[in-house]
């Protein structure tokens, strides 16, 4: 299937970074938008520096596009005012400009926090309730919800991606079932912007096959990608690798902290 015209929202960022490298012998055009100046790089590429919180300019930005990757956001822990502020509504922005301009598939970064909660022994499928670790869970489970709205209210189709530990390879335990490598990651986004129009929302774990991972696998009939990579052959290079671990621990590890999380909040 051809790609036509793809977007993607921050594309300074490591993920975006792969994915325009990745993306670019495969789209008709690339639109590459960012906080952060970008260069072209090569002649199917148009950059465009734009706020997502800027509803005008990101619609003007993704007009004519067929696809958008939204990967832009604030990526960890923070005041939850501002991650409303860019996580939550800088996706509604998204959605709207797709909505208004008729882009035929949106795919939204989400992430592995918003079920942080689950303890480690339980395989964690996509369609349980969400536990986020934190105030960053909780804007990408808004993320989703704008998602599961967009697609039941207004027809778009959207493919939620619950991203998993990005690293060139796992360098802590908990990466051991938390790992998604640069190659899977690819693979997933390229499965989510190419699955047929009929799909009108998933959600799926981004997360490499690793034998010690703590989510489901994505239904082959929602997103047709199978992971290729797996943190245990990386295993010998991870320090305390094989240390005792208590299952019933959150499975966001240190997220999941309330340190983590009140360093953030009004003291």
């Amino acid at each position: 299937m051809s790609l036509g015209t793809v977007a993607v929202t921050g594309a300074a960022g490591a993920i975006g970074s792969v994915a325009r490298e990745a993306l670019r012998g495969e789209a008709a055009r690339l639109v590459l938008l960012d906080r952060a100046p970008l260069r072209q790089e090569s002649a199917n590429e148009d950059v465009r520096t734009v706020d997502l919180r800027d509803a005008a300019a990101v619609e003007a930005a993704l007009a004519g596009a067929d696809r958008v990757l939204h990967l832009g956001g604030l990526p960890d822990e923070a005041p939850l005012a501002a991650l409303l502020e860019t996580n939550v509504l800088g996706t509604h922005h998204v959605l709207e400009a797709a909505r208004r301009t008729g882009i035929k598939r949106v795919v939204l970064a989400s992430s592995n926090r918003v079920t942080g909660f689950y303890p480690a022994e339980h395989l964690t499928g996509p369609k349980e309730p969400v536990r986020p670790d934190g105030l960053y869970g909780v804007s990408k489970a808004a993320v989703e919800a704008l998602g599961r709205l967009y697609a039941d209210k207004f027809g778009l189709s959207v493919v939620c991606l619950r991203i998993g530990s990005f690293e060139r390879q796992p360098t802590e335990p908990r990466h051991l079932a938390t790992w998604l490598s640069p190659r899977d990651a690819v693979g997933y986004i390229r499965a989510a912007l190419c699955e047929t129009p009929s799909t009108r929302f998933a959600t799926a774990y981004a997360v490499s096959g690793n034998t010690r991972r703590f989510w489901e696998l994505p239904d082959p009939a929602e997103l047709a990608y199978t992971p290729v990579d797996n943190a245990e052959l990386h295993v010998s290079a991870v320090p305390a690798a094989n240390s005792p671990t208590d299952p019933t621990a959150p499975q966001a590890g240190p997220y999941a902290l309330a340190e983590y999380t009140l360093k953030h909040l009004r003291p």
